[in-house]
């Protein structure tokens, strides 16, 4: 997939690119659902980009295959005026179209996924750097809860949230790695489906982001959060996985010269492997039979969805 890759990448590396210039391209593949809204905040605005890839036996024609949906999570593409160029936080948005990008080749090509694939993301070139430690996060123009409202859907089964994970202390090497699966306000067990998926797509030994209960809790809450890739999990019952990309040291999510294709192509690829397999109900997200003997023994803990008493 490093062609694709290379070219999102050549898109969005620009301080005018937007929502619809990303529509055209997939739209010029082939790909006929995609939807771009603009949503303002206080700091500037930014376009939300939907792309549904209808499979051989989605819902989208009437099927009932499960339905994967691959969301790129980031403040911003770029921190413009402060940066020029790609920021290391745009890795999320362009695996996600990249993956959009990979399907529709592949559909021109005769080669359709049984299931459908939703893909969201947003582009803003201009999005506003918040401090913090290791190192300074890239912010956001409009707040967590507009982009959930805008990425999670009730048609989704299951979620790959990519984000750049490389601000951190504790999941250090180059590439990517996967969290345990988030539903309901529980951290269960690392789905052993993906981590096969992922020594295969790698041809290494699965790698695990570690996260915590605060890190499934919605933000705004005064709690620390290791980022934003596990906050789909607190808009939706379905299952969440983040998919984060990591680096050896600590990399601010602004810094620019900071993306590296063959990881990006890496996590793409891997995606793209799951949404084969998840679509054809070959891949899971959890254990149902041990959901259900959770919920019977202790109940979901829904209040972690919430941001709690005040």
């Amino acid at each position: 997939m490093l062609r694709q890759v290379t070219e999102v990448m050549e898109l969005l590396d620009s301080a005018t690119v937007n929502g619809q210039d990303v529509a055209r391209l997939l739209s010029s593949r082939g790909i006929a659902d995609v939807k771009v809204k603009t949503l303002k905040g206080p700091k500037g605005s930014t376009d939300f980009v939907r792309v549904t890839v209808p499979g051989t036996g989605g819902k989208a024609i009437g099927g009932k295959a499960p339905t994967i949906g691959v969301l790129g999570r980031l403040g911003g593409i770029g921190a413009r005026p402060e940066q020029i160029g790609l920021v290391s936080d745009s890795d999320g948005a362009t695996t996600a179209l990249s993956v959009a990008l990979k399907l529709a080749d592949m559909a021109r090509s005769g080669d359709r996924l049984v299931g459908d694939v939703v893909i969201a993301t947003h582009i803003c070139p201009n999005s506003p750097i918040t401090p913090h430690k290791p190192v300074p996060f890239m912010g956001s123009v409009v707040t967590i809860a507009e982009v959930n409202r805008e990425e999670v859907s009730p048609e989704i089964d299951a979620y790959l949230s990519v984000d750049t994970t490389k601000g951190n202390r504790i999941a250090k090497w180059r590439g990517f790695a996967i969290t345990p699966t988030a539903k309901e306000g529980w951290v269960l067990k690392v789905s052993d489906d993906l981590l096969t998926i992922m020594e295969t797509v790698t041809g290494r030994i699965a790698r695990v982001c570690p996260i915590t209960t605060q890190d499934i809790t919605p933000y705004g809450n005064g709690i620390d959060h290791i980022n934003s890739i596990m906050q789909p999990c607190t808009a939706t019952d379905a299952p969440v996985v983040g998919v984060a990309i990591t680096t050896e040291t600590a990399v601010p999510g602004c810094a620019t010269g900071a993306s590296h294709p063959p990881d990006i192509e890496e996590t793409a690829r891997f995606c793209l492997e799951v949404a084969k397999a998840y679509g054809k109900e070959q891949c899971s997200f959890y254990d149902a039979d041990e959901w259900r003997l959770i919920c019977d023994r202790y109940g979901p803990l829904k209040q972690l969805q919430t941001t709690g008493h005040a």
